[in-house]
C-alpha cells in the first residue's frame, strides 16, 4: 500500500536547540498513528511542519505521493490535512455553526452550514446544536465543536494532539468510536497524547522521539505501556511511592464557601466546605468548567471571600490577597501555565521573582537581588529537570511540560505550609508526571497539606488519600481514595454527592 504521508529527514532547528534531526516516518491510509515522546521531545515542532506552521530546515515530504510542502495551514487543509490543536481555539460568545464557519474557507449559508454540521456530527457519533453558544458547551462538546469542523473538510490526515486531556472515560469512548470509524473509511489519524494505556488501546502503529531524534517504533498492542515509556525516557521509570502516614492537625478549612461567576460563561461555587490536613493530600476530581479555576481563584486570594469561609490554622483568611497568603504559607498553580502561573515574555528568573519573591527572600529593601533569583531559578531546572538552555531564557520558549516543571518546582521550593495545583501533570510526559507525582508526596509527607485538582482520574486515585468531586461548583463529601471504585466515581463526578458522609 502506498503511504499517504512519507517524511523523509526532516530537521528544524531554533537558536540554542535542535527541534527535530532527521526525522523518518510515513503513516498508511485508515491507519491511527500514534507519536511519543518526552516533553521537548521535538512532537510539537514536526506536526507543525506537516500542517504549515512551522517551514523544516532540511528534509521532505510527499501526501498521496505527491511533493507536499505547505506554506501555511490554509494550503495544508486544502491538501487534506487537518489538525485539532491541545487548547480549543474558540469564541464562548459565538454559536457552534459561527466558530465553524470562522474555520472554513468558502463557508455555506447559514441554514445550509446548520444542517452539514447536524449531518456529520450525528453521522460519526457526536451530536451538536449548531445554535447553541460554545460558552454554554461542557469540554468535550467544545472539542466535538474542533473535530466537526475539521470533518467537514473531508481530510485524508487529522492530527490530533492532547485530545482526550479535558474529557471524563465516557467521553474518551466516545471519541474512539469516531476515530476508529474515520480510521475505517480510509482517513490517517496522527495521534499526539501522554497517556499511554490510551495509545495501546487505539493505535496501529507508533515513532518514538527523543531529543528530537526517532529512535524507535513499535506496535502498540503488542508492548506494554512501561516498554513505551522506556522508550521515550531511555530508561525505567520509577513509579511514585509514599509511606504509610497519618495525617495531622486540620492545616486549611473550608466552610460555606459560595462565590458568584466572575465572568459570563463561569461557574458560580456553591456552599463548599472541605478540610485538609497536615501529611495529606486531597484530591479534587472534575469534568473541566464545573468550578475548579474559581476554586483556585478563591483559594490563592485572587478572589475574595467572606474571612471566615476560609481558615488557616483556625485563623480567617479568606479575605486577604495573594501576596498576603502566600506569606502565611498558601501557595497555588494554577492550570493555565502561561499567562496565569508565568508570564510569557519574562524570562525565568523573573518568573522566579513574582511568586518567590517573599518566600525566597528575593528582594532586599525594595530592590530584587538577581543573583539571588538565578541561583533560585537554577535550582528550579536543576531540581525538576526542566530543558532549557539557562535561567534567562524566556517562558514562552520552553515546551508545555518543561514549563509546567519550572511552575510546580517554584512552588514546591518555596516551602508551602499549603500547595493547591490546579492540573499538576497536563500534557507533561510519563516520566516528567511521575516525577510532579513524587514530588507532591514527598512534599505531602514533610507535612504540608496537598490540594491536587485535576480531571486525571488514575493520577488523583494513585496520589490522594481522600477524593471528592466538583460538579457544577457544588463539592462531594470528601472519602477516602482507596476504597473507591470508578463506577462511585462516576457518579460523583455527574452530581452524586449524597452518596457518603464526609470523612474527616
Amino acid at each position: 500500500m502506498t503511504a499517504l504521508l512519507e517524511i523523509s529527514g526532516l530537521s528544524k532547528a531554533y537558536p540554542g536547540v535542535v527541534a527535530n534531526d532527521d526525522v523518518s516516518f510515513s503513516i498508511q491510509p485508515g491507519e491511527v498513528h500514534a507519536l511519543l515522546g518526552e516533553n521537548g521531545a521535538g512532537k510539537s515542532t514536526l506536526v507543525k511542519m506537516i500542517y504549515g506552521l512551522v517551514k523544516p530546515d532540511h528534509g521532505t515530504m510527499r501526501l498521496k505521493g505527491a511533493p507536499y510542502a505547505p506554506a501555511e495551514p490554509r494550503a495544508a487543509r486544502a491538501a487534506g490535512v487537518a489538525m485539532v490543536f491541545q487548547h480549543f481555539s474558540l469564541f464562548e460568545a459565538l454559536s457552534v455553526a459561527e466558530n465553524i464557519a470562522l474555520g472554513m474557507e468558502d463557508p455555506p449559508k447559514p441554514r445550509d452550514l446548520a444542517a452539514r454540521i447536524r449531518d456529520v456530527s450525528h453521522a460519526y457519533g457526536l451530536p451538536l446544536d449548531p445554535f447553541r453558544l460554545v460558552g454554554d458547551l461542557s469540554a468535550g462538546e467544545r472539542q466535538r465543536v474542533e473535530i466537526i469542523r475539521c470533518l467537514l473538510q473531508d481530510p485524508k490526515l487529522l492530527i490530533m494532539d492532547e485530545p482526550t486531556s479535558v474529557l471524563t472515560p465516557q467521553e474518551v469512548e466516545i471519541l474512539f468510536q469516531t476515530l476508529r470509524k474515520l480510521a475505517a473509511e480510509g482517513t490517517a489519524i496522527l495521534y499526539i497524547s501522554h497517556k499511554l494505556e490510551e495509545i495501546r488501546t487505539l493505535c496501529d502503529a507508533a515513532t518514538i522521539l527523543r531529543l528530537g531524534r526517532k529512535v524507535g517504533e513499535c506496535t502498540p498492542r503488542a508492548v506494554s505501556a512501561a516498554h513505551m515509556a522506556e522508550m521515550m525516557v531511555g530508561k525505567s521509570l520509577a513509579q511514585p511511592a509514599r509511606d504509610t502516614h497519618t495525617p495531622g492537625a486540620v492545616l486549611l478549612a473550608v466552610k460555606g464557601l459560595s462565590l458568584p461567576a466572575t465572568t459570563p460563561f463561569g461557574t458560580s461555587l456553591q456552599d463548599i466546605s472541605f478540610l485538609v490536613h497536615a501529611g495529606e493530600v486531597l484530591g479534587i476530581g472534575g469534568v473541566a468548567g464545573n468550578g475548579q479555576d474559581e476554586l483556585l481563584a478563591a483559594l490563592s486570594g485572587e478572589i475574595n471571600a467572606v474571612p471566615e469561609t476560609i481558615t488557616l490554622n483556625g485563623l480567617p483568611i479568606g479575605a486577604l490577597g495573594p501576596n498576603a497568603r502566600r506569606e502565611k504559607g498558601v501557595l497555588c498553580a494554577p492550570e493555565e501555565r502561561l499567562g496565569h502561573a508565568a508570564a510569557p515574555e519574562m524570562t525565568l528568573t523573573e518568573n522566579a521573582v513574582l511568586t518567590a519573591r517573599i518566600r525566597r527572600g528575593l528582594d532586599q529593601s525594595g530592590f530584587v537581588d538577581w543573583a539571588r533569583a538565578r541561583r533560585f531559578a537554577q535550582e528550579i531546572i536543576t531540581r525538576f529537570d526542566v530543558r532549557t538552555p539557562g535561567t534567562e531564557v524566556a517562558a514562552r520558549a520552553l515546551s508545555g511540560g518543561n514549563l509546567q516543571k519550572f511552575v510546580i518546582g517554584r512552588e514546591i521550593l518555596q516551602d508551602p505550609t499549603v500547595l493547591v495545583v490546579n492540573q499538576p501533570t497536563w500534557g507533561v510526559d510519563a516520566s516528567a508526571a511521575a516525577a510532579i507525582r513524587q514530588a507532591l508526596l514527598d512534599l505531602a509527607q514533610g507535612g504540608a497539606a496537598v490540594i491536587v485538582i485535576s480531571q486525571d482520574l488514575d493520577e488523583l486515585l494513585e496520589i490522594s488519600d481522600r477524593f471528592c468531586a466538583l460538579n457544577e461548583g457544588r463539592l462531594s463529601p470528601a472519602r477516602d481514595a482507596r476504597a473507591l471504585s470508578m463506577e462511585e466515581i462516576g457518579l460523583m463526578l455527574g452530581g452524586a454527592h449524597d452518596m457518603a458522609e464526609v470523612v474527616a
